[in-house]
């Protein structure tokens, strides 16, 4: 499904198995099979939430997407999206500016129609089952059945700073205003970043497409200390035990770890691979940076974006979502891009590649990257960021992630449902490869590795076979990006 919308959030009590149970149980064993869907959590700050409107009555059947109701945080107003099919049974919470706190029950859905009479005096604090469940128990069904399912949280984990390489050249560093901004807050020093932009100025994209020297020789596990490796993955105490530590997830990782676990078990997967020679690629960039302002510069990224909204026009097939019974083909290009990690880990939409410029569309990822990186600090003395558009939240219809910033060679993404693909792009690097010329046998080239990801319910690997012959065909000859 294409939407703008946020994905859907919900609070579901449902008849199932738990553990501790004897056998499947509602809470409310004297009522036909429901579901109590609770006011959801949209941040990890959120405690109430007030319901603007209601876009469903009692008795309405809906599907998956279809808007329930609007709900007023605090920072903006969500659509709340149902996730399956069903019909409201009951509505318990009105309309209106009073707020409801988190996982109070706002509404009863059925699967069938005739069971709505049974809920016409339902009262949400009705009888229990007759078998009290253990402490152990209502403990399960807090972690799996009443999972509230939010934002992507918006607090940055606390890292120690990076160990950067010592400089005592005092030569003067030539680069440009949101260079050295850009520098400063992702912790570069910027004396190590070589300049690519007019006269060796270091431009904006230089800083981004940096590799700190102590990225290149990634240590393994053993060899970074315990205390660097948690402060590095976790942000909340953990509880110790023996032998062990566990470190409590946040709502916005349980929701991607959900939904990714979810994407890889509904998905059929496959993965191809290809190398794209980037040489004029990059003298494309170089020539095109000549053209433009020092805070306008564009990065290798921002052309391969393009080159990927153009490959969707190509083979339009791709660009498609599979609905059960048909497979929806979208007009335009939507991309979502992977930025940030953690809990900081975003993936704002970049809105039809195919049909904009580069310098549009480089404008559109450092727009993103800045509002990732300006925060500000709450009373507690946390950093989080400042509110974030919901082009951060929307789905587009191919996702992109970018490794070669970690010396990555190659990575296989997981498809995020209801997308096709997935691309990822590994490191750019120097490699000796057969020559053309009849005076050498081997040449040194610019190289990198793309790698696909594809939903086989819509993409048969001939057809993503030939959406990536179009991809390095627009890669390697990036003059065709014009027409």
């Amino acid at each position: 499904m294409m939407t703008s919308r946020f994905f859907s959030f919900g609070i579901k009590r449902t008849c199932r198995k738990v553990v501790g149970l004897k056998k499947p149980r509602c809470w409310f064993a004297s009522y036909p099979a429901h579901e109590l869907v609770g006011m959801p959590s949209l941040s990890p700050t959120m405690e109430s939430g007030a319901i603007a409107n209601w876009n469903l009555k009692e008795g309405d059947s809906f599907g998956a997407g279809d808007v329930f109701c609007s709900i007023e945080t605090d920072k903006a107003t969500v659509d709340f999206e149902a996730q399956d099919d069903g019909v409201v049974a009951k509505i318990l919470k009105e309309a209106g500016t009073n707020e409801i706190d988190c996982g109070i029950p706002i509404m009863v859905t059925v699967e069938d129609g005739d069971d709505i009479s049974a809920f016409t005096n339902f009262q949400p604090d009705g009888p229990p089952a007759t078998d009290e469940p253990s402490q152990q128990t209502k403990l399960a069904l807090n972690s799996t059945d009443v999972t509230p399912l939010t934002l992507i949280a918006t607090q940055h984990p606390k890292t120690s700073d990076p160990v950067l390489p010592t400089f005592t050249d005092n030569k003067r560093i030539i680069a440009s205003p949101l260079a050295h901004k850009l520098a400063k807050e992702l912790g570069h020093n910027i004396r190590a970043i070589a300049g690519t932009g007019p006269g060796g100025r270091i431009i904006a994209a230089d800083v981004t497409e940096f590799v700190p020297m102590e990225t290149v020789g990634v240590p393994t596990i053993q060899e970074i200390p315990a205390d660097t490796l948690a402060q590095a993955t976790m942000t909340a105490e953990p509880t110790i035990g023996v032998g062990y530590k566990d470190y409590p997830l946040s709502d916005s990782a349980r929701q991607t770890a959900a939904r990714l676990a979810m994407s890889k078990r509904n998905v059929p997967h496959y993965y191809l691979t290809i190398d794209l020679k980037m040489d004029k690629m990059l003298e494309m960039r170089a020539s095109l940076n000549e053209a433009v302002g020092d805070d306008e510069q564009i990065g290798v990224y921002e052309l391969l974006l393009k080159a990927a909204g153009a490959s969707m026009k190509a083979v339009p097939t791709v660009n498609a979502s599979w609905m059960d019974s048909v497979v929806r083909v979208y007009d335009d290009v939507d991309i979502n891009v992977v930025v940030g990690n953690g809990d900081a880990m975003y993936t704002p939409v970049i809105r039809d590649v195919s049909s904009r410029g580069v310098k549009s569309l480089s404008a559109d990822l450092k727009a993103a990257m800045l509002s990732l990186i300006e925060e500000e600090e709450e009373e507690d003395g946390n950093s989080v960021l400042k509110d974030l558009s919901p082009s951060f939240s929307a789905l587009g219809t191919l996702t992109v992630m970018n490794l070669g910033m970690y010396g990555v060679k190659s990575c296989a993404p997981i498809v995020t449902e209801p997308q096709a693909a997935a691309l990822a792009f590994g490191v750019i690097e120097n490699r000796i490869v057969p020559s053309n010329n009849e005076d050498e046998v081997y040449k040194e080239s610019v190289m990198m590795t793309a790698t696909m990801s594809l939903d086989h319910r819509v993409v048969d690997g001939a057809v993503g076979a030939q959406w990536l012959a179009a991809f390095k065909s627009h890669v390697e000859n990036p003059t065709t990006l014009l027409l």
